[in-house]
């Protein structure tokens, strides 16, 4: 698998390359192909492409180097490794943090730190922000997006079990310019499960996220299933976290759960109008 990621690697930087030497325009799905192929990305992080997919899934959200773009709750900086670099010398990256705002963002800072020149443009702000709070202005943002985190505002992650997720999509829509892109990848909920799952499982229905979405005032564009898993039913002993990556029964059935691979997933977007 490593020597298939790194032969990948190696002809999508040499494609790059190519446009660059014969004058060829460099496309959105191209410079999102340079970015991913990357040598700063950490190798754990390559590891996880083949079920993240970010070359088609950022190519589908429409993101752009020139963008403004807004990642809430990058965790780890999975995606900020990405798209950090990408926006670096036309756009701006936002790291949304919270609501342990701003140790939330230690991540992202020691990429900071690591490399001035790829993250150094990357801004910390809260997310939901809350009074007093450094947040991104309304009205500013080109694209908002969120991996696999609308199911933890669902469950009231940090809250006190609260369901928070109106006030976060009322936050996102204030955020996004008129025109504006929300892309959203979540762990993905059978339509015909019970709604209660929703609060213990990690995963959540489509038909919940267009819902809050649609309230907030955001108008559906159009599903891809580049993030889908058919070996997922969603009815696992631990919820979502039996899977890889997290594996929450540690050796207990492992090899089962690593031949499934990650979870199902949504991956959604929608317009301010």
């Amino acid at each position: 698998m490593r020597q298939t990621l790194t032969v990948l690697a190696v002809l999508t930087t040499a494609v790059a390359v190519a446009s660059v030497a014969t004058g060829a325009p460099r496309t959105q799905r191209s410079a999102i192909a340079e970015a991913v192929a990357s040598p700063s990305r950490s190798p754990a992080n390559v590891a996880r492409d083949p079920y993240r997919h970010p070359v088609d899934t950022l190519n589908f959200f429409g993101v752009k180097p020139g963008n403004t773009v807004v990642e809430i709750w990058p965790g780890g900086g999975w995606y900020t490794e990405i798209l950090a670099p990408l926006t670096r010398a036309k756009g701006q990256y936002y790291a949304a943090v919270g609501p342990d705002f701003p140790n939330g963002g230690k991540a992202v800072e020691t990429l900071k730190a690591k490399d001035p020149a790829l993250y150094g443009h990357a801004k910390l702000v809260a997310f939901p922000a809350e009074a007093g709070q450094p947040k991104v202005a309304d009205g500013t943002a080109d694209i908002v997006l969120t991996f696999r985190n609308v199911h933890n505002w669902r469950m009231g992650y940090k809250r006190g079990d609260q369901d928070y997720a109106p006030e976060a999509f009322k936050q996102m829509f204030a955020m996004l310019k008129k025109g504006g892109t929300l892309g959203i990848e979540d762990h993905r909920l059978p339509e015909g499960a019970s709604d209660a799952r929703e609060k213990t499982s990690g995963y959540l229905k489509v038909s919940t996220v267009r819902r809050l979405a649609e309230q907030a005032g955001f108008v559906f564009v159009a599903a891809s299933e580049v993030n889908a898993n058919p070996r997922d039913t969603a009815d696992w002993p631990k919820g979502v976290w039996t899977l890889p990556p997290t594996y929450t029964l540690k050796d207990v059935d492992r090899a089962k759960y690593a031949a499934i691979g990650e979870s199902d997933r949504m991956t959604l977007k929608f317009r301010k109008p």
